[in-house]
């Protein structure tokens, strides 16, 4: 019985990192998307702010770390949003998403040419017994991902609204990220992922 016990506070405690770690890091783009419905995209982009500043804080205090996205994210926001408010111009934290997202893809396809899995050195642990021609095939795929996701930013800012710029943004971005994520399963389990059921 104890060993059950221990068994599942072990489980909840190696899996509840991931679900706090989503929730810091989609909080402040739902709080943006809220704060620009209610109050416009000046407001909104200060409530971004804030709620970046938060989230490093929030991300301190239960993690213990503040992730390399995170930072990245944080001083993107801020000095996309201070442009923003300086400029009185909501193109500015439009960019914010195609930069991070090259910034993405030119790291993991760059990677990929040195023959370095730079994706398992940024989802850390996340996929246990995953072996490094997994890894490879991953950082590529999703490589490619993050190239389409900045070119496609750039034709939504560019072709429409900021309404609908912020809500493809939030809720099509993830969407797109958690089907491209499940396609990618076959990839994980065939490359030695760990499923739990002793059969890799």
């Amino acid at each position: 019985m104890e060993k059950q016990t221990d068994h599942s506070s072990r489980k909840t405690s190696s899996s509840s990192p991931s679900f706090v770690k989503m929730a810091i890091d989609l909080r402040p783009l739902v709080i943006f998307s809220l704060a620009y419905k209610m109050t416009g995209s000046f407001i909104g982009t200060i409530a971004f702010m804030v709620s970046m500043i938060v989230a490093i804080g929030v991300s301190r205090y239960k993690l213990g770390r503040v992730s390399p996205t995170l930072w990245l994210s944080f001083v993107l926001i801020m000095f996309f949003g201070g442009l923003t408010l300086w400029f009185h111009d909501q193109r500015f934290i439009q960019l914010k998403p195609t930069i991070i997202y090259s910034y993405f893809a030119v790291m993991l396809l760059g990677g990929r040419l040195l023959n370095k899995p730079m994706l398992k050195y940024i989802m850390e642990d996340a996929f246990d017994g995953v072996t490094e021609k997994g890894w490879l095939i991953l950082s590529f795929n999703w490589g490619c991902f993050f190239l389409v996701m900045a070119l496609l930013n750039e034709y939504l800012r560019t072709h429409f609204s900021f309404d609908v710029w912020l809500t493809l943004k939030i809720w099509g971005a993830m969407i797109l990220s958690a089907v491209f994520g499940f396609a990618n399963m076959p990839v994980l389990i065939k490359n030695g992922l760990n499923t739990g059921n002793g059969k890799n």
